[in-house]
């Protein structure tokens, strides 16, 4: 299986910001000269969205922009992709100017007129601080990360994320609904990290029961307790030198939190029933579907165990996040199953494939994997049909509306909830709508909404409003 995430050979891809067509053509020649991808935009507002159906490697923007500057158009990438690198330049740069920018975060700050070997020495800076690839390299080996299938921009923010924290040993802590791929990622992480030559050793804490899972993690010595015949090495032994993944960390018992405490702290690991700790050395990634600061709340988890494990903090999109994704994984399921079943199977029917991009998916990509892997155990044609994945899905498929239909059905429930919210009271409605009552009646006109419906005292049979 290949990764769809494999960096272009001719160099990493580069965002240029600037509302100067002449300089953002100069700049873009030049940078393309040198070996880079280009996209250009000539405001925050394309910028963004640019950002948010693509991958870049780093962003090249002018402070001053319309209707958002480039410092605002830097704290908007912060929000949500705090490991893309930005460089910010300008005709009106002071000193001042420089060190609050940097010292926000902003990677690189040039002012104009620049010497265009100091912007690639700069560029070239950034990608090596961001782990992407420079302009003159080959592609690089990405073999760590092909098992994740995607062209989602959240997922490869992801998956920069996971390159730079595998260059260090902190422990990481991947959160995410169930099925969304946590361990793909804890396997990634170990890859491309210094240990990949080591052992990957993961475990369920909330599969196992509590009286043995702590003999599974730890070992146990010959006659430890009833039916420990023979000794027995725990997981992180087994890990030594490697990374231990214990994925659902928020189901394991409170009693167990304490000694994996221990084994943290004291770099040692002493098996049920042992006398003396044996060392070891092991990275430790967790993952959890629950909602840990909660649990801290409630004492089912501990706080000091929390902030060991929690060093890096991952969070994973749901399917429904990320659905550019679902051909793509539907279609690597579905050529992996017709191997497995000997089938001949080509593909989805486009309305098929329109189901399944449609569909809500609590499951996330586990539940994709099971619906495409009924509908191929029962396919009889090389295409998957429509019956089939509906058949698999067992819910209807997501309604998709025009846009017309969808803002005149989110008009409705909005005046629906501003109705309930106040009562039925027009007036206290159509200040939190920030509307003048005639106005707000005639959207009440236009949706067929009697106030007096919504009011507490007087539901029943319409009345005048």
């Amino acid at each position: 299986m290949k990764s769809t995430f494999r960096n272009d050979p001719r160099g990493a891809h580069l965002l240029l910001v600037d509302d100067d067509n002449d300089l953002l053509r100069l700049l873009s020649m030049r940078l393309r000269a040198n070996g880079y991808r280009v996209s250009t935009a000539e405001s925050a507002e394309v910028a963004l969205a640019l950002l948010a159906v693509e991958h870049f490697a780093l962003v090249i923007s002018d402070v001053r922009l319309p209707e958002r500057d480039g410092m605002t158009l830097f704290d908007d990438i912060r929000s949500t992709n705090p490991a893309l690198p930005v460089i910010l330049l300008t005709a009106h740069g002071t000193i001042p100017d420089a060190v609050e920018a940097t010292s926000r975060g902003v990677f690189g700050y040039l002012t104009k007129p620049f010497d265009s070997t100091a912007l690639l020495d700069k560029i070239e800076q950034a990608l090596q601080v961001a782990g992407a690839p420079h302009a003159a390299d080959a592609q690089p080996d990405e073999a760590w990360r092909e098992e994740i299938i995607s062209r989602s921009s959240r997922m490869s923010t992801i998956l920069d994320e996971v390159r730079l924290v595998a260059a260090s040993d902190a422990s990481v802590l991947i959160r995410g609904d169930s099925g969304t791929g946590k361990e793909l990622i804890a396997r990634a992480i170990h890859r491309v990290s210094q240990r990949a030559g080591r052992p990957f050793v993961a475990i369920n804490c909330g599969a196992i029961p509590e009286p043995l899972l702590e003999s599974e993690l730890f070992g146990h010595v010959r006659g430890a307790f009833t039916g420990a015949a023979s000794a027995r090495s725990g997981l992180f032994v087994a890990a030594n030198g490697g990374t231990v993944f214990l994925d659902e960390i928020g189901d394991m018992p409170l009693a167990l939190q304490v000694k994996l405490l221990r084994v943290l702290q004291e770099r040692a690991v002493r098996p049920v029933g042992a006398s003396r700790a044996e060392p070891i050395d092991v990275r430790i990634l967790s993952a959890t579907h629950r909602d840990l600061d909660a649990a801290l709340t409630t004492g089912e988890f501990r706080e000091d165990l929390y902030y060991r494990l929690n060093v890096v903090s991952l969070m994973l999109p749901t399917l429904d996040e990320r659905r550019e994704d679902i051909p793509l994984l539907a279609k690597h399921f579905l050529d992996t199953l017709a191997r497995k079943y000997r089938k001949t199977l080509h593909g989805f029917a486009p309305e098929a494939l329109e189901a399944l991009s449609t569909a809500p998916w609590p499951g996330n990509v586990r539940q994709l994997q099971n619906v495409v892997e009924q509908a191929c155990a029962l396919a009889t044609t090389p295409l998957i049909p429509l019956a089939l994945v509906e058949r698999a899905l067992r819910v209807r498929s997501m309604e998709v509306l025009s846009y017309a239909e969808a803002k005149q059905r989110f008009e409705r429930d909005y005046l629906i909830r501003l109705l309930k919210l106040t009562d039925g009271n027009v007036s206290d409605a159509a200040r939190l709508a920030d509307r003048n009552r005639t106005e707000f009646y005639r959207l009440l006109q236009r949706h067929a909404l009697v106030p007096s419906l919504f009011r507490s005292e007087g539901k029943g049979a319409p009345q005048a409003p």
